[in-house]
C-alpha cells in the first residue's frame, strides 16, 4: 500500500527471477489485467539507440566499442522511458537492476518524481527441478510448437502434432550443465539484491513452480495491494 506521499504516484514493481521461471508470460499477463508496461534492460537500451537520444547516442557508443553500458546510462535511458504517457498507470521492470548498486541508483531516480518501489517480487524455483524443465524443452522447427521430455511429448515420436515436421530442435544452451550454471550465476548475483529488499519491507515471494495460474493469482494479489 503506497504512503500518503506517493497516493498518486505511479506503481513501480520489479520482477526477479532464474531463466526460466516465467517472468516473461507473468509480465505480459500483468500488463493485460492491470494496465502496467513491462520494461526490459535489453528492449529499453535497443529503443533509445534507434530514436538516438542523447542516452541512447551514449549507449551506441560504449556498445560498438565493446563495452559495457554503465548504470548511469541505464538509469538516464529508464528516466527517459519512465515520463512517457503509457507508464502513468504504473510499470513492471524486468532485468533491472541486477545490483544493490543499481538498487540504490533506482530508488534516487523514483524519489526524482515521487515514486518507489512498491513491492519487489521474487519468483522463487527448485533449481534441480528447474534444470529438468528447462534442458528437457524442444520445438519444432517448422513450426516453432513447443514439446517437453517429460511433459508434452508428440503423440508420434519425433513427428509435429501441429503440421507433422520432423525437425526437432533444441537451444544449445538448454542443456542440464548449462542451465545448472545459469542457475547458479543467478543466485549469486541476485542475492544480495533480494536481501536488499527484504531489509527494506517490500520484497514479496512467490513460488514460481506452481502451475501458471497459481502463480498468476498470486502476482494479481500483490499487484491490487501494491496499485491500491
Amino acid at each position: 500500500m503506497m504512503d500518503g506521499a506517493t497516493k498518486t504516484a505511479a506503481p513501480v514493481l520489479i520482477l526477479l527471477g532464474p531463466p526460466g521461471a516465467g517472468k516473461g508470460t507473468q509480465a505480459r499477463m500483468l500488463e493485460d489485467k492491470f494496465g502496467l508496461v513491462q520494461l526490459s534492460t535489453g528492449d529499453l537500451l535497443r529503443a533509445a539507440v534507434a530514436a538516438g537520444t542523447d542516452a541512447g547516442k551514449a549507449a551506441k557508443a560504449v556498445m560498438e566499442a565493446g563495452g559495457l553500458v554503465s548504470d548511469d546510462i541505464v538509469i538516464a535511458i529508464l528516466r527517459d522511458r519512465l515520463a512517457d504517457a503509457d507508464c502513468a498507470k504504473g510499470v513492471i521492470l524486468d532485468g533491472f537492476p541486477r545490483t544493490t548498486g543499481q538498487a540504490k541508483a533506482l530508488d534516487a531516480l523514483l524519489e526524482e518524481s515521487g515514486q518507489r518501489i512498491n513491492a519487489a517480487i521474487s519468483l522463487d524455483v527448485d533449481d534441480a527441478a528447474m534444470v529438468a524443465r528447462i534442458s528437457g524443452r524442444y520445438t519444432c522447427g517448422g513450426c516453432g510448437e513447443g514439446y517437453h521430455d517429460q511433459f508434452k511429448q508428440p503423440a508420434k515420436d519425433g513427428v509435429c502434432d501441429k503440421c507433422g515436421g520432423t525437425d526437432m530442435k533444441r537451444r544449445a544452451d538448454d542443456n542440464a550443465e548449462t542451465v545448472g550454471s545459469r542457475l547458479e550465476a543467478y543466485h549469486a548475483q541476485t542475492a544480495p539484491l533480494i536481501a536488499y529488499y527484504e531489509g527494506k519491507g517490500n520484497l514479496q515471494n512467490v513460488d514460481a513452480m506452481k502451475d501458471i495460474g497459481a502463480i498468476a493469482g498470486a502476482l494479481d494479489a500483490i499487484v491490487k495491494d501494491a496499485i491500491a
